[in-house]
């Protein structure tokens, strides 16, 4: 089968589309025909080397496709079933496989496109708000990154669950328009200021009741200064490359917590947790409340220049990439 293989940590030049071996399968495991794979930020971390991977590998964490063949103690599938999947070893590949219990069978009005774009982001975001955060209906939520696949599922996720208001923080002024189609109420253009003062305004001086942090670094510091009390801060990456430092006594007398979540963790430890998650992101993308842009589709063989517009930070929404027909 055809592959995405990465030889060595570091820049592009070191993934390369070739010919490997279609891996074994287990009993309770799936053997499935990757249609389309898409590129996560999680993807450029592991190209140079954070992830705990070891080369050389075959990159990608989710995959829309047909069941190919089935391990002889599953039974929650069939050969031909259209599925997304979150595979151990890598999606960037003409074959994947993944356990049954991180096999998701797709209902016939989700397509796979809308699957491979939204399963990683939308399954996160879900997570993010609804379980870790706990959400409300009428609670504020602010979301950094609010541009990228994450926080454009995250803004439509928290107004799907009754938020008062939603708050992108964008990096670039090009990223602000995507922000505001994903239904953000109010976009910033972070460029390096204090904006407490700014979010108080937009929430009538409450602050935000939920931030997401994806970024890390002097963001996660600055969000203490507009986390309303009771508020929960959801620490979930460190997309700038550092995690930023908080004081206990900013959360005995205000009541507000900070929170972690890993999805890949949970993926591993908690893999029955997402089937809930599943029936609703499914049920939010039957119904259109969730709408994945999607920035563009390439053939697989281009993965490499798919990883340099993510890295870049050219690209908005989900960049999916093409494997097979289906």
């Amino acid at each position: 089968m055809k592959a995405i293989v990465v030889d060595q940590f570091g820049p592009i030049e070191h993934m390369s589309y070739r010919d490997v071996n279609i891996p074994a399968f287990g009993p309770k495991q799936l053997l499935i025909k990757v249609v389309i794979t898409s590129i996560n930020f999680a993807d450029i971390k592991a190209r140079h080397g954070g992830k705990g991977a070891s080369t050389p590998y075959i990159p990608g964490l989710e995959a829309a496709g047909i069941v190919a063949q089935a391990g002889e103690e599953v039974s929650g599938f069939t050969v031909g079933q259209r599925v997304l999947a979150f595979p151990q070893q890598g999606t960037y590949a003409e074959y994947a496989v993944a356990d049954e219990a991180l096999t998701f069978t797709l209902p016939e009005a989700v397509t796979f496109e809308m699957a491979a774009a939204s399963g990683i982001v939308g399954f996160l975001s879900w997570k993010l708000l609804a379980d870790v955060a706990c959400m409300k209906k009428g609670e504020n939520v602010l979301i950094y990154a609010a541009a990228g696949g994450v926080g454009g599922a995250s803004i439509q996720i928290a107004k799907s669950l009754g938020a008062a208001s939603v708050i992108g923080i964008v990096g670039d002024d090009s990223k602000q328009i995507a922000a505001e189609d994903a239904g953000a109420d109010h976009v910033l253009v972070y460029r390096g200021e204090d904006f407490s003062a700014q979010v108080k305004e937009w929430t009538q001086g409450r602050g935000a009741d939920i931030i997401l942090d994806s970024v890390g670094g002097e963001l996660t510091t600055l969000s203490m200064g507009c986390l309303a009390r009771f508020g929960r801060l959801v620490a979930f990456g460190n997309s700038s490359g550092q995690y930023g430092q908080i004081s206990t006594a900013e959360l005995h007398a205000s009541c507000r917590s900070v929170l972690g979540f890993s999805l890949g963790t949970t993926r591993k430890e908690q893999p029955e947790t997402l089937r809930d998650t599943a029936h609703h992101v499914f049920r939010l993308l039957q119904n259109g409340q969730l709408q994945v842009q999607i920035s563009q589709k390439l053939p697989l063989a281009d993965a490499a220049l798919g990883h340099q517009l993510v890295e870049s930070r050219q690209s908005t929404g989900k960049l999916l990439l093409q494997v097979s027909g289906c």
